[in-house]
């Protein structure tokens, strides 16, 4: 098994990690990349908040469709 082999491997295993907490943890998960969201808003003085959304809803729904499927992650609710 070469190096390359190894790193696969290794990377195969952390995507099924990270598939496993988005499962059992998407409401924790999602909850946390919007209080991010709204950190780094309100750090940039609400400049840039339409890339920040864009980026935090692209996020949720690359980690929600980790095992194929995307039910983990609720969508935000509307204020």
């Amino acid at each position: 098994m070469g190096i390359f082999d190894k790193f696969k491997d290794t990377a195969e295993n952390l995507k099924e990690k990270a598939a496993d907490l988005v499962d059992g943890h998407g409401d924790k998960v999602g909850e946390g990349l919007d209080k991010a969201g709204e950190f780094a808003d309100e750090k940039s003085g609400g400049k840039y908040g339409d890339q920040i959304d864009t980026g935090v809803e692209k996020a949720k729904d690359g980690l929600d469709s980790l095992d194929g499927q995307n039910d983990d992650i609720p969508d935000k609710p509307s204020a």
